[in-house]
């Protein structure tokens, strides 16, 4: 039986590089990501770093992973999901950044909780 090997999970960090947190948050994930590729005993992970506005999908789908609870945590003052994607869509400035996204296992850490993120990485499928 011939066996496939999944590509990497992929992260991503929405940044804004004026803010100390998003800094502090990329700086982390950098180093997790070498600690990972250095490593054989931890999951590599593909790190996408960008200070883009999400596009509608991908807010959508964020939402999705996020759920209600977690909708001001991604669009600011947002009480409910549909509700962040209307501020979301009328001024994208509503986006709260920094944002960790990962997107093959739909997990989502806003803010700079380093042990959120750190447990979000480890628990990530070895390739």
């Amino acid at each position: 039986m011939f066996g496939f090997s999944k590509g990497k999970d992929i992260i991503t960090l929405f940044h804004k590089a004026a803010s100390p947190s998003s800094v502090k948050v990329a700086n982390m994930l950098k180093q997790a990501s070498i600690a990972a590729a250095e490593s054989a005993s931890k999951p590599e992970f593909e790190l996408n770093i960008t200070e883009d506005t999400p596009t509608a999908d991908q807010i959508s789908t964020i939402l999705s992973y996020v759920g209600d609870k977690g909708a001001s945590s991604v669009v600011q003052n947002a009480t409910s999901a549909n509700e962040a994607l209307k501020k979301f869509k009328e001024n994208v400035s509503y986006f709260q950044r920094p944002l960790v996204v990962d997107w093959n296992n739909g997990k989502v850490v806003p803010g700079e909780n380093e042990s959120e993120i750190l447990k979000m990485i480890d628990a990530l499928p070895k390739n």
